[in-house]
């Protein structure tokens, strides 16, 4: 971000470099956990794209796994596309009576409550402490 050529790109572009602001939900930090999700997949290729083609179809099927086949734990380990088709509800509901089921068969497992499988309704990309539903949230996350 403090590379000369890269800086009078932005300015070029009317782009104002951020720097990673703190609770800033449209920043850098965001692009770079996406950034770093990609890298981590098995078929990243390190070795770059045959061509423009070959990097949009990569992106293409990389896009609908992270939307319907990887659990995000933000939203209780449902995908996003669960969530988006109303459906997080039934499949949490289904979790939470084959973990209470595994708690009555095998009670010494457990030392305490099993985990929380209840919706996650509201969704934090920046939680404001303060804020009642935020604290509300993280107590039933707790429980």
């Amino acid at each position: 971000m403090k590379g000369s050529t890269l800086q009078a790109t932005l300015q070029r572009l009317n782009i104002t470099p951020s720097y990673s602001r703190p609770r800033v939900s449209n920043d850098n930090a965001f692009s770079e956990s996406l950034f770093r999700t990609c890298k981590y997949r098995p078929d990243y290729p390190t070795d770059g794209y045959e061509s423009l083609t070959a990097a949009q179809q990569w992106v293409t099927r990389f896009m609908h796994w992270y939307n319907h086949e990887h659990r995000h734990s933000a939203i209780r380990f449902v995908t996003p596309g669960e969530r988006h088709a109303g459906q997080d509800d039934e499949v949490l509901a289904r979790r939470d009576a084959i973990y209470a089921e595994a708690k009555r068969q095998h009670p010494g497992r457990w030392s305490g409550a099993t985990r929380n499988w209840s919706p996650r309704r509201t969704v934090w990309l920046n939680p404001d402490q303060e804020d009642p539903l935020v604290q509300r949230d993280q107590r039933l996350e707790a429980a």
